[in-house]
């Protein structure tokens, strides 16, 4: 590779999102030197915060709760509170509406969320409290990649025999009632899945294991102070960032043992160029993007006047009605329909996180699952969805920002058509992400790596995906060298 400047160093990271982020702090942990390369003119990919609405209303752009962030074995390893990082948690970590007046509370308690289940509460806790139990070990289990030798094979057994169902089914099966139904559907069309998909559930049980686990919690000044931390430890420890550089080739990067690629396989594909080998093109190539986003944020004169006082105390409030409601939206989604009434995702931070808006304001985040590269303005239906659990919720706005999928994937080339999941969720491409291979983050190309949630073990802000990449490199540069965590 040609020399950028005359500079060279043992690993170049393109990409200062978590993953790129993680990567080369953990490279650099090992004395490696490290250069990140960012187009934007600052760090953290989709884990940013800007000034999107109003002066003084600071808005989470892509991601806003992180309960992996707090979760992540090596986030969690790095003392990024002392970069200022400090995450706080809301009262009740979700509440889930069912009808007007009417919501679901999932406490950090199992006990408390099962009280509130009626006749399903023993269900409910029969269901959850072996896995907040064995969180830990089942947290390391499903942050690698799922072609692993597992560490504790009888509990991810007991857990993939329920996850591998669809959630419909299992909901249906453990629970009579509407609100423990409807908030188990709820966790799961976090996955951007149809609900009657086999795998469905295996996000409910993960997002309902951490919101008992280890909360549901915001970082206070916005999702900005993640990237910045991990940045600040990063050159605390002689690493280099270089922001408002693209890169567009291989061949303008600087010598290095190792690049590691913060994108998607279609970006590899074109960074690469003809130096791809053919078979492995065509593999990248039949890798699929799943469903997008439609995102609000929104500057508010005061609190969103929630007909549940549930809602009020929540950090995260899922609009979504009843388990054949989100059911109904999230297939729609699947079959490239809209729906009339999406499951509206809501995070309202100022209620515990004040320094985010002028005094007695607030800020809101609000986004629906729509067929990826979608084009359709929702907002009248997410705000419909809203004033049904809200009335009055319009007369609060002061102003709003709306993202279509193309004003994600131009924020971050990583959405790809607005998909925030860096590819499809369903179980074969859960394996064979971003293709079936024992050693995901190699590429065809020698010295090349790539770690973004493209490779295992997928989407969110824990900054695994830039580990495994990283200790696949070690391992690869330096034979003797065989990591834990």
């Amino acid at each position: 590779m040609s020399e950028r400047g005359n500079n060279s160093c043992d690993a170049v990271i393109v990409g200062a999102g978590t993953n790129g982020l993680a990567a080369a702090v953990r490279l650099a942990q090992k004395g490696f030197s490290t250069l990140v390369l960012e187009r934007n003119s600052d760090v953290g990919g989709s884990a940013r915060s800007e000034y999107l609405t109003l002066p003084g209303f600071l808005h989470d752009v892509c991601s806003a709760v992180h309960p992996l962030a707090v979760a992540s074995p090596f986030l969690g390893s790095l003392g990024l509170q002392k970069y200022g990082l400090e995450f706080i948690q809301p009262e009740l970590p979700l509440a889930h509406t069912i009808g007007p007046g009417l919501a679901v509370a999932m406490h950090r308690s199992v006990a408390e969320t099962a009280a509130g289940l009626e006749s399903d509460g023993n269900s409910y806790r029969r269901l959850f409290e072996p896995l907040v139990t064995k969180r830990k070990s089942l947290i390391s289990e499903f942050l690698h990649p799922v072609l692993h030798v597992p560490r504790a094979p009888n509990t991810w057994a007991r857990f993939s025999l329920a996850a591998l169902l669809p959630a419909s089914y299992l909901a249906k099966r453990r629970y009579t009632g509407e609100p423990a139904r409807s908030l188990f559907a709820g966790l799961a069309a976090h996955g951007c899945l149809p609900l009657e998909m086999p795998g469905s559930a295996a996000f409910a049980l993960v997002l309902g294991m951490l919101g008992h686990g280890v909360g549901w919690p915001i970082p206070r000044g916005g999702t900005q102070a993640i990237s910045t931390a991990l940045a600040a430890l990063l050159q605390s420890l002689g690493g280099k960032i270089e922001t408002g550089v693209e890169v567009r080739r291989l061949e303008e990067l600087p010598r290095a043992r190792a690049v590691l690629l913060d994108v998607t396989p279609r970006q590899f594909i074109q960074i690469a160029g003809d130096r791809l080998p053919i078979r492995y093109r065509h593999r990248l190539q039949r890798f699929r993007y799943g469903p997008a986003v439609f995102k609000i944020d929104y500057a508010l004169k005061e609190s969103i006047p929630w007909s549940s006082e549930i809602c009020r105390r929540a950090g995260t409030v899922h609009l979504g009605g009843t388990l054949q409601e989100v059911a109904a939206a999230e297939r729609a989604v699947a079959d490239g329909r809209l729906p009339e009434r999406p499951f509206v995702l809501l995070v309202q931070p100022t209620i515990f996180d004040p320094s985010r808006a002028p005094s007695g304001c607030h800020v809101a985040w609000a986004y629906c699952h729509v067929p990826n590269s979608s084009s359709f303005d929702m907002t009248s239906r997410i705000e419909d969805q809203i004033e049904r659990f809200a009335p009055g919720f319009r007369d609060c706005v002061l102003g709003r920002h709306m993202m279509r999928p193309a004003d994600l994937e131009k924020h971050n080339p990583n959405l790809i058509g607005g998909s925030i999941d860096g590819g499809a969720n369903d179980l074969a491409q859960l394996i064979a992400r971003p293709v079936l291979s024992l050693n995901p983050y190699r590429t065809a190309l020698t010295g090349v790596y790539l770690c973004s949630s493209s490779t295992p073990p997928g989407p969110g802000v824990h900054g695994m995906c830039g580990f495994h990449a990283a200790t696949r490199v070690l391992q690869d540069v330096l034979p003797e060298n065989r990591m834990t965590w």
